[in-house]
């Protein structure tokens, strides 16, 4: 650009300049307002020319751009979500002979699953084993099983957060007569475990109706942070003609944080076993026609050791046996932190309170490889037969430490001579 005293001129950038850029010029130079210098009208025109000229090169590309971007592909559709398997279906029920299968089958998809009246077929469990996170089990109406001869289970459940629970009037019946010999599980008829609890985690058993089971009921293992409630194990027809046998209430294994309350027991074994585990309650029950509270048997497993077990507010009446903590002779293991508290008994046939560490083996010769740690025994009363032993301790050499027992008043019954190493301090006594 040149400028002189009268006149202003503006070399193109290039010779080919289009008519438009001309047009562009001669219209701004007239809609202009009139400056008040010449030279100012000079500066002012090119600046206000070279921003249009700007403008219009930059529509320019814009055009170009987006004709570019019409030309090519539409975009893919973005991608369909995974569905989301926790939104199942809410209620399932399965009824008749084929519906223990079905709710096998099926048991992933419902968040709750009834089962009405149920006909399992001979030789099957109910596998409501690998339930989904928070599935609710309903029993309706009674639960049959086909008789066979076969180890079991009849049912089998595990789960994180699963409760299983029953309507008013349900049960499920094991079909025990058809099985009971008087062999329990020691011989005659194979007969089949009723109700598997294996590997149930933060779960809830409510209010079940388990009816003439043909041997063990219930077996909780592998179990941490379960509570079971309001059960009710009834083998009272097992009485008859004493072909009942081994129809253990709640056998415990290897589980931790387990809490029994309400239960109503009749049956012809322990009401409960603890074999192994920690943090153990059995609370407000009642005890009928068996074996009593028992720890044990302890040892020849896997997992020997028993530790924090609360047994209280609780009634043991026309049982063999009140309370009861038993050892395998000669294997290794520990019992520790067992505390009965509130305990009555009634009815007792052979020993209100009894230790014995020659399980298995001889009487009389018992065994000190699985310790007795820290027993406690209080406000422990009631009535044993004329016939059986208040009180009989069995203990190992030095394997029985640190008890403590308050307030215990049998009667009733007969003192024993043959208590063995009983230990001396912890008012622990058999002539209590």
């Amino acid at each position: 650009m040149t400028g002189g005293s009268g006149d202003f001129k503006v070399k193109l950038s290039s010779s080919r300049s289009s008519q438009g850029a001309k047009e562009v010029y001669k219209n701004a130079k007239e809609s202009l307002p009139k400056p008040r210098s010449h030279t100012a009208h000079q500066y002012t025109l090119i600046s206000w020319l070279i921003l249009k000229m700007v403008k219009h090169s930059i529509c320019l590309l814009l055009g170009g751009l987006s004709a570019l971007a019409s030309a090519l592909p539409a975009a893919a559709p973005a991608p369909t979500a995974a569905p989301d398997l926790d939104k199942r279906a809410t209620t399932c029920t399965f009824s008749g002979s084929g519906g223990a299968s079905s709710a096998s089958k099926s048991k992933a998809s419902c968040s709750t699953i009834v089962l009405s009246a149920l006909a399992v077929p001979s030789g099957t469990t109910l596998d409501l084993t690998g339930l989904t996170a928070g599935t609710t089990v309903i029993f309706e109406g009674i639960t049959t099983f086909g008789y066979e001869e076969w180890s079991g289970p009849l049912v089998s459940v595990s789960g994180t957060d699963i409760t299983v629970t029953q309507t008013t009037g349900a049960y499920l019946d094991g079909g025990g007569a058809a099985y009971w010999d008087g062999e329990g599980s020691n011989g005659g008829k194979t007969k089949p475990k009723f109700f598997y609890a294996h590997n149930l985690i933060s779960s809830k058993i409510e209010n079940l109706y388990l009816y003439n089971p043909p041997v063990q009921v219930m077996s909780v293992n592998g179990a941490s942070d379960l509570t079971i409630s309001g059960v009710t194990i009834n083998a009272e027809d097992g009485d008859t003609d004493d072909l009942g046998a081994n129809t253990d209430g709640f056998d415990i294994g290897s589980s931790t944080s387990v809490t029994i309350t309400g239960a109503n027991v009749y049956n012809q074994d322990d009401c409960v076993a603890i074999n192994s585990g920690t943090g153990i309650t059995f609370s407000g029950g009642v005890c009928s026609g068996g074996h009593g509270l028992s720890v044990g048997s302890v040892g020849g497993r896997d997992d020997n050791i028993v530790e924090t077990v609360l047994f209280e507010s609780s009634e043991i009446k026309d049982s063999q046996n009140g309370i009861r903590i038993k050892t395998i002779s000669g294997d290794s293991g520990t019992v520790s932190g067992i505390t009965y508290s509130g305990i009555t008994l009634s009815g007792i046939t052979d020993y209100g309170i009894t230790v014995n560490q020659a399980y298995d083996g001889t009487s009389g010769d018992p065994t000190s490889g699985v310790t007795i740690s820290k027993f406690i025994l209080e406000n422990i009363t009631g009535t044993v037969e004329s016939t059986a032993t208040n009180i009989l301790i069995e203990c190992g050499s030095g394997s029985c430490t640190d008890w403590a027992w308050t307030d215990i008043s049998l009667k009733g019954g007969k003192m024993s001579s043959d208590c063995l190493n009983v230990p001396t301090s912890g008012g622990v006594s058999c002539s209590l």
